[in-house]
């Protein structure tokens, strides 16, 4: 074995310890690269030489080799953003994000530095796509599978009104103001005005109004009007349900009932001022139109949930179906009032509680992420809607990934395929929104190899020195 060997095993030490400081600077330059994860290098001996001995054979080392360089997944730490569509994982698994210039071209990342580009792309900073699931708006549940996560509208679309709730207190002192004139107070409603005045403040007792939607999204007012019975005594309510005439466009033949809707009445219990709870205690019929009404049977009511419907027509040709609830409904036998329902007290006439239901198109305001994925939108219509649910992927060998760049990690033959799934689900860690994972590199760590690794490179180059010095002492025994 000549002394020569020796140098080879220097210059070994030196390849491998060169790459392994080569590697520390990698870590140490990315220690605030978010989602890096840190690598490590381990060494190994190469193949030993057998010798002579005269105790037998023996074997003499010929220097190092690198063993391995491999990735730690462990846990970063996570900082605090002001931007909603920052993502952090807590746990296992990965980010899916393609590349749009390239078909079937998937990468996994750490990295959940994410924002919509002009196109409603979700992407990340080199505009790979982030991938996840499409939502149901109505049920939130996960439709069809894993696709680019892009907001094709940034709109939300009306919704027309199909429930109106209304809770009133009826002045029991009020008395009837539509006898004098007509004992129908659907009578004096004249929707062919022309001062626009369509029923006389004299003709009622109380009136209450609420703007309804359109299947378009236009808002309409629904006025109610109330007049007590023909006695003070008389439990018994009249109400018209009215919208403007020149909304109103329903085929009428007689004019005066232009905008008239509905009629019926609501019958109180006399002592306890609820609504009496009698077969009859809520009448309702709709105008025809033409100056005819069409009573509505309890049965009609038990179809629609218990309530009533009138049917106003703001586009022409699509007449919507509305329920008019007053706190009552029918339960197939007998009206049975809710926790809250219109009274009958001797009080001043007033609306307690109303509300109606659909709303108008709306414009997306903002955007957040759930811990489970799921993106939600924030509309100026007040809508909040699911929009989509971002995917996380996992791998039996994270260490057989292959890096390619940009905090990318690409599918190997040793990592395995995809598992896949909702976050917080399936072994695969949960969101945080608002959040970035920093670089799990250790500064202290990476100093003291960086300390070993020079120690290590100077020793080797020791040894290619004094191996020098000894050939030259060879070559001089000549002399």
């Amino acid at each position: 074995m000549s002394i020569s060997s020796g140098l080879f095993s220097g210059i070994s030490g030196l390849n491998a310890l060169g790459n392994a400081m080569t590697v520390i600077g990698d870590n140490i330059a990315n220690v605030n690269t978010v989602g890096f994860k840190e690598s490590r290098v381990t060494f190994q001996d190469v193949l030993s030489q057998t010798v002579a001995t005269t105790a037998g054979s023996a074997q003499v080392g010929r220097g190092t080799s690198l063993a391995d360089i491999s990735s730690s997944f462990s846990q970063g730490s996570f900082e605090s953003t002001d931007s909603s569509t920052d993502l952090a994982i807590g746990g296992a698994g990965f980010f899916m994000v393609r590349d749009p210039g390239t078909s079937n071209n998937d990468y996994y990342t750490r990295a959940g530095e994410f924002r919509f580009d002009k196109d409603g792309n979700f992407v990340n900073p080199s505009d790979y796509i982030v991938q996840g699931w499409k939502l149901d708006e109505a049920t939130g549940q996960d439709q069809g599978t894993i696709t680019d996560i892009t907001l094709s509208s940034f709109t939300s679309s009306p919704s027309e009104t199909s429930s109106l709730s209304m809770i009133m207190n009826l002045d029991s002192s009020s008395t009837n103001n539509s006898i004098g004139a007509n004992t129908a107070l659907s009578a004096l409603w004249n929707g062919s005005d022309a001062s626009g005045e369509y029923i006389a403040d004299t003709d009622y007792s109380y009136q209450t109004t609420l703007k309804v939607y359109d299947s378009l999204g236009s808002t309409h007012d629904v006025s109610i009007y109330f007049d007590k019975g023909e006695t003070a005594a008389d439990p018994v309510w009249e109400y018209i349900v009215t919208v403007n005439p020149s909304e109103d466009l329903r085929t009428i033949t007689d004019a005066t009932q232009q905008g008239l809707l509905a009629r019926g009445t609501i019958e109180f219990n006399g002592t306890s001022g609820d609504i009496s709870g009698g077969v009859n205690s809520i009448t309702c019929s709709l105008s025809d139109g033409a100056g005819g009404w069409t009573a509505l049977a309890n049965t009609d009511a038990t179809a629609n949930g218990g309530y009533f419907t009138f049917a106003p027509e703001f586009i022409a040709g699509s007449p919507m179906n509305v329920k008019l609830d007053f706190g009552t409904r029918f339960n197939g036998s007998e009206w049975a009032n809710d926790a809250l329902s219109t009274t009958q007290y001797a009080s001043a006439s007033t609306t307690v509680f109303q509300s109606a239901d659909g709303y108008g198109a709306g414009d997306l305001q903002a955007i957040s992420v759930a811990t489970d994925g799921v993106i939600t939108g924030q509309y100026s219509n007040g809508q909040v809607l699911p929009l989509y649910r971002v995917a996380l992927a996992k791998f039996q060998n994270e260490q057989g990934l292959y890096k390619v760049g940009g905090n990318l990690f690409s599918q190997t033959r040793l990592s395995g395929e995809p598992i896949t799934g909702k976050p917080g689900g399936n072994g695969l860690g949960s969101l945080s929104p608002n959040s970035l994972e920093q670089s799990n590199v250790d500064l202290a760590t990476e100093f003291v190899r960086m300390i070993t690794t020079q120690r290590g490179y100077q020793a080797n180059s020791k040894i290619i020195t004094t191996i020098d010095q000894m050939l030259s002492e060879l070559i001089n025994l000549k002399r």
